[in-house]
C-alpha cells in the first residue's frame, strides 16, 4: 500500500489510478491510531498534489551506514572521517514533498550537495528494543534527499558535529509516499540512483548497507520512537563533494533531482535560486 498526503493536508490510499481520501486529520495521526481509518472519498491521482507525506515529531538522522560513502571521502581527502553510527536531528521545519523547490541559499553556501536516501517510517511508539524485534516497528519507506551545504558542513565538523548544513529551510525534501512494509519484502534488495537533469550521479544498492535496517532502529532506540517519526539509513556513494571534480558537479538553480528506491518510486525536486524563491535578491553573504 503507498500512503500519502495531498492537497491541503489530506490522507489517502493509492488504489491504482486514485486515491482514497481516509478520515484522519495527519499521516502522524493515521499511525498513532491503533485502527485503520475508514475510506471517505475517492480523487484521481492525476488531478491531486502530492506533498511531503509526513512531517514527523522526530526525524532521526543517522549517517556513516554506507562505508562506500566513507571510501568515497577518502579518495578525494575530505577534511573529516565519515565515521560509523553517527546521529543527530535533522529539522522537520526543513521538510518539502514531491515536486517543491530547493532554495539554493547562495549566500550561505557556494558547495549545495545532494545525498539519496532509504528512510523508514516508525509504526509505534517504544524504545529498547533488540534488531530481532525491530520488524514490528517499521510502518513503511520513503525517500529522503539530504540536502548538504559542503563548505558549512567542514566548518561544523572542526567540532566534529554537523547539523546547520543539513537543515536550512527546503534542505529535507521527502517522499514521494510512504510505501508499507508488504510491499517491501526485503528493504536490502532496492536499487538506488539520484539523477540531475537526467544525468545519474548515485548509482548504487541497499545491499551495500554495511549494517542492517534492524540494526539501526534497535541502535538508536534508546533514544526512544513515537509513532510516525522518522529514520534515514545514510547516503551512498556519487556525492558531488566527494568527486574529483566537485565543483562542477554542485547543484544550481535550474537543475532538477531525481531520487530514485526500487519498489518506491522517484522523488523529483527543482533547485531554485533565492530571488526566485523570494522575489529579492539573497542577503549579504555569511562566512563560515
Amino acid at each position: 500500500m503507498k500512503l500519502v498526503t495531498f492537497d491541503d493536508g489530506k490522507v489517502g490510499r493509492v488504489e491504482g489510478d486514485a486515491v482514497v481520501e481516509l478520515d484522519v486529520p495527519s499521516m502522524r495521526a493515521y499511525f498513532e491510531r491503533a485502527e485503520v481509518p475508514r475510506g471517505i472519498e475517492e480523487h484521481q491521482l492525476a488531478d491531486v498534489t502530492l506533498r511531503a507525506p509526513i512531517v514527523p515529531k522526530k526525524f532521526f538522522h543517522t549517517a556513516g551506514n554506507f562505508r562506500e560513502h566513507e571510501e568515497e571521502s577518502k579518495r578525494v581527502g575530505w577534511s573529516h572521517e565519515i565515521a560509523p553510527w553517527i546521529v543527530f536531528f535533522q529539522n522537520v521545519d526543513a521538510i518539502v514533498g514531491p515536486d517543491e523547490p530547493v532554495v539554493h541559499p547562495q549566500h550561505l553556501t557556494d558547495e549545495l550537495d545532494y545525498e539519496l536516501e532509504l528512510a523508514v517510517v516508525i509504526r509505534k511508539t517504544g524504545k529498547w528494543f533488540s534488531p530481532d524485534e525491530a520488524a514490528d516497528y517499521i510502518g513503511g519507506y520513503t525517500i529522503f534527499n539530504d540536502i548538504t551545504a559542503r563548505d558549512i558542513q567542514r566548518r561544523e565538523m572542526r567540532s566534529g558535529v554537523f547539523s546547520f548544513c543539513k537543515a536550512i529551510d527546503t534542505f529535507c525534501p521527502l517522499g514521494p509516499w510512504i510505501v508499507t512494509p508488504e510491499e517491501i519484502p526485503d528493504p536490502h534488495d532496492l536499487a538506488m540512483e539520484l539523477r540531475v537533469n537526467g544525468e545519474p550521479r548515485q548509482v548504487s544498492h541497499s545491499r551495500n548497507m554495511s549494517v542492517t535496517i534492524p540494526e539501526i532502529l534497535s541502535h538508536y532506540s534508546p533514544l526512544g520512537y513515537s509513532a510516525g517519526d522518522v529514520v534515514s539509513t545514510g547516503t551512498v556513494s556519487g556525492v558531488a563533494g566527494f568527486s574529483e571534480d566537485a565543483a562542477s558537479l554542485y547543484l544550481k538553480p535550474g537543475d532538477v533531482m531525481e531520487a530514485e528506491i526500487e519498489r518506491i518510486g522517484v522523488l523529483r525536486n527543482p533547485v531554485v535560486s533565492w530571488q526566485e524563491a523570494h522575489g529579492e535578491p539573497p542577503p549579504a553573504r555569511v562566512r563560515w
